[in-house]
């Protein structure tokens, strides 16, 4: 028999367990979801592809060109446990033609090597499993005296084959899949989204889990901020979620933040915000009838996540809030966010809810916050709402141009400047020159009041608030007299 030249790949999809174990209905309807995403997902790579769908895996067939893309996408689409590549060969219905075939094509794979076949078989036959395995290997055997020998346990080549009906499956590679549910078949969900390690996280499970994540972003940090946090939820999307469309909401809350220290209590502050924000994500996740938040925090993680903080934070919400992150450990969170891709976008974020606090309380109390919340003006957190703006995540691409790099001065000698010491407290940098004192939540109506004849470098302890608060008033309002003051050490 002449070798058949491949010009297609077939993909044996296996699903995730838990939806083998669900009710005819629900298994159905999942596998049906399913088989919708990738015929969406990999229709967009392959338009020539060919699905197939089975009680218990979906097959797919492309032109070979493809393989390598719609391999990497079929191991990051949720639902999906095992892929296998396979070599599929028709009207096989001797013992005699299948010997031949699996040789021809698998032959290389056991040279110097042990092996052994296993085989599954479906249709009616006058040969069993165990007859394919024994002829294919005796086979395989005598014609290549290369190889080490047949051993049935801890060989170092498996040669798997299914035979369905006359179809003859030829498994030559098989990758493990995202696991979790098909996209679209456990509702919708409003993620807070702060770019960092911890939401992203917490996004990310969510997709894997089936849900369709929406994003939502509470802007403390102007456009440069926004950009970087529009990347992380693209990335996300389009790796893991782009069977579906979702939104990317940002909310202004340069004013909210603003408003908390003018009047709440400082240990309040940390606690404060994230009630805002939930409230906030409520009012928004109703408007579009989504029925839960997740948020990325974990218990004890920061002083605003310890469990009685958190009671309290969740008490201004009637909505479900999700976190899948509750007793992760941040290595662990870390090292997922390597794995998946999103490590390099969170390194680089600034979390900004850890520099809302000073001296932060650890163990709320009940009445204080009743009292501390009733301090704050919500005509303000009204305003930030109703000034939201919603976006496809999929547009969110054509939002996204490169930041430019703030000009960053190391050396105060060689210029006539003033350093604005952005960092909240009352603590103001000691420098050869004038300094002045403006926490970054005040600097987007305290810097227009200043002399536009001088040159301004805003100062903090990282360089990175200084690079995005500049830049953003570069941005909003054409100033050309702001650089970022950078000592050496």
């Amino acid at each position: 028999m002449d070798k058949i030249e491949v010009k297609t790949q077939k993909f044996i999809i296996k699903f995730f367990p838990e939806i083998m174990v669900k009710g005819t209905k629900a298994k159905r309807q999942m596998i049906d979801q399913l088989l919708g995403n990738l015929k969406k997902l990999l229709g967009k790579i392959d338009e020539s592809a060919s699905f197939k769908k089975f009680f218990d895996k979906i097959e797919v067939v492309c032109s070979i060109e493809y393989v390598t893309e719609i391999r990497l996408k079929l191991q990051e689409t949720p639902g999906i446990e095992v892929v296998q590549e396979a070599i599929q060969i028709d009207n096989m219905n001797s013992l005699d033609d299948i010997k031949v075939v699996v040789n021809e094509y698998m032959y290389k794979e056991i040279i110097g090597k042990t092996f052994v076949v296993r085989a599954k078989r479906t249709g009616t036959q006058d040969f069993k499993s165990t007859h394919i395995e024994q002829t294919v290997g005796g086979y395989m055997l005598a014609k290549n005296p290369e190889t080490k020998g047949v051993k049935l346990k801890d060989a170092e080549v498996t040669i798997n084959v299914e035979l369905v009906h006359s179809q003859l499956n030829i498994i030559t590679n098989k990758f493990r899949g995202l696991s979790g549910f098909p996209l679209g078949t456990q509702g919708d969900i409003l993620s807070l989204m702060s770019g960092g390690f911890d939401s992203t996280i917490a996004s990310y499970l969510m997709m894997k889990r089936g849900i369709k994540t929406h994003f939502v972003f509470f802007n403390l940090g102007g456009t440069a901020h926004e950009i970087g946090v529009k990347q992380v939820a693209y990335y996300l999307w389009n790796k893991f979620g782009s069977s579906h469309k979702v939104s990317f909401i940002t909310v202004p809350f340069e004013d909210v933040v603003t408003e908390i220290f003018k009047s709440t209590s400082e240990s309040y502050m940390g606690v404060t915000l994230k009630r805002l924000m939930l409230m906030a994500a409520e009012r928004l996740a109703d408007e579009r009838k989504i029925d839960a938040l997740v948020t990325g925090e974990s218990v004890a993680q920061v002083s605003s996540q310890t469990l009685r903080n958190l009671a309290l934070i969740d008490k201004v919400t009637n909505k479900l809030v999700l976190r899948p992150l509750a007793t992760m450990n941040k290595p662990e969170i870390m090292e997922m966010a390597a794995k998946i891709g999103t490590r390099r976008f969170a390194e680089a974020m600034p979390e900004y809810c850890g520099v809302i606090s000073k001296n932060p309380v650890t163990h709320g109390s009940y009445d204080r916050m009743e009292k501390e919340a009733k301090k704050f003006d919500y005509s303000v957190l009204d305003k930030a709402v109703e000034n939201a703006i919603e976006t496809e995540v999929d547009e969110v691409v054509n939002q996204i141009e490169d930041i430019g790099q703030v000009k960053v001065v190391n050396d105060l000698s060689g210029g006539d400047y003033t350093v604005i010491d952005i960092r909240q407290g009352d603590a103001c940098i000691e420098c050869d020159c004038k300094t002045l004192k403006i926490p970054f939540y005040n600097l987007k109506n305290e810097f227009k009041k200043l002399p536009q004849d001088k040159q301004y470098l805003f100062y903090c302890d990282k360089g990175i608030l200084s690079q995005l608060h500049a830049q953003y008033l570069i941005d909003s309002e054409n100033y050309t007299n702001i650089k970022v003051y950078r000592p050496l050490k």
